[in-house]
């Protein structure tokens, strides 16, 4: 039978730690839940699907539905001398499944340690980290058809996969919910360490395997993340900004120790913790909320911060931003 929980408090499911309630909350442990739920309660009220909360801030209550997808399982359909596809369901934390990759010697998704939310949560932006991202180890992603409410497999290809974006963020926004997603992992990985200092760490370790490289990531990470169960924080608030390679090139001019990653030769990427630590906002703190002062991207709860606070720190950091380069910075947090 389905239970609806009445007036539940959201700061266990964001790690923000912004307490707010949700008038009404479901966790669907099965897809027949979460089809039964959705499909008798969907249009009587606005409804969210959330996963872990790790990319969410959230500025008021929200009146009306949460669902949290808990399918659980990893499970490996095919396996041959190259690759490994695995289907992991929704609920299943990321990180947990990344050291269950290692673990089983199964490489593809090691670089993305440490990233905190859900399994089904990581096509949706296409989550990526140290020159790796999710879309290239994705085989197919299955969801719940919000309007015939039967299941759908989509493609690689289908799934429209940018910079921090996929056609779940877009046209299938609100349309869907993931259940689960098959990986191809591989049992021959290419190592990817050219990022950052990711290979200085690596040496250190005094080799290259999939453990080491998971290990290193995870250093580095700890080094410069604070940890969401002690500082109330949702990791990188801001997208690296993608701009025309002239416009780049001129701030390059302006700016000597400006750092550039080409992303085509139209296209080059700039770090937004390099453009916000620039404006003085590192380590600055208005009230509870702050700025983490190890990384200048990261927003952070010192504990009694509203949600509304910490989404007015960041449009002033935006403002400034603009008003500085001419680059609009883009929030990769959720803001509800």
């Amino acid at each position: 039978m389905i239970h609806i929980k009445e007036n539940h408090s959201l700061k266990p499911y964001n790690t923000f730690g912004i307490d707010v309630k949700a008038r009404y909350f479901f966790r669907a442990n099965s897809l027949e839940e979460l089809r039964d739920v959705l499909e008798n309660h969907r249009d009587c009220f606005p409804f969210m699907i959330i996963g872990e909360g790790s990319n969410i801030l959230f500025t008021r209550d929200f009146n009306g539905l949460i669902v949290q997808p808990a399918i659980m399982g990893i499970s490996i359909l095919e396996d041959d001398l190259e690759h490994c596809f695995v289907e992991v369901g929704a609920g299943e934390n990321w990180d947990d499944f990344v050291r269950w990759s290692v673990e089983s010697n199964l490489g593809g998704i090691e670089n993305l340690s440490l990233i905190p939310g859900s399994t089904g949560s990581s096509p949706i932006q296409n989550i990526g980290a140290y020159g790796a991202e999710v879309k290239d180890v994705i085989k197919s992603v299955k969801y719940l058809d919000l309007e015939s409410f039967e299941t759908v497999v989509m493609s690689n290809p289908e799934c429209n996969f940018g910079y921090r974006t996929s056609i779940f963020k877009t046209q299938l926004k609100n349309r869907m919910v993931i259940t689960s997603v098959v990986f191809s992992l591989s049992h021959n990985p290419v190592f990817n360490t050219k990022y950052g200092n990711l290979q200085a760490e690596v040496e250190k370790m005094g080799g290259l395997n999939l453990e080491k490289v998971r290990n290193a990531v995870i250093n580095i990470r700890r080094s410069k993340l604070p940890d969401p169960g002690i500082l109330g924080n949702a990791g990188s608030f801001f997208k690296n900004p993608v701009v025309e390679a002239e416009i780049a090139n001129k701030l390059k001019v302006q700016n000597d120790l400006l750092p550039l990653f080409p992303v085509s030769e139209e296209e080059a990427k700039i770090p937004a913790g390099w453009l916000i630590e620039q404006c003085g906002w590192k380590g600055k703190r208005i009230g509870s909320a702050g700025v983490y002062d190890k990384q200048a991207l990261v927003l952070v709860n010192y504990g009694n911060a509203s949600g509304a606070e910490i989404y007015d720190l960041a449009m002033k950091i935006s403002d400034s931003v603009f008003d500085r380069f001419g680059i609009k910075l883009e929030t990769e947090v959720n803001i509800v």
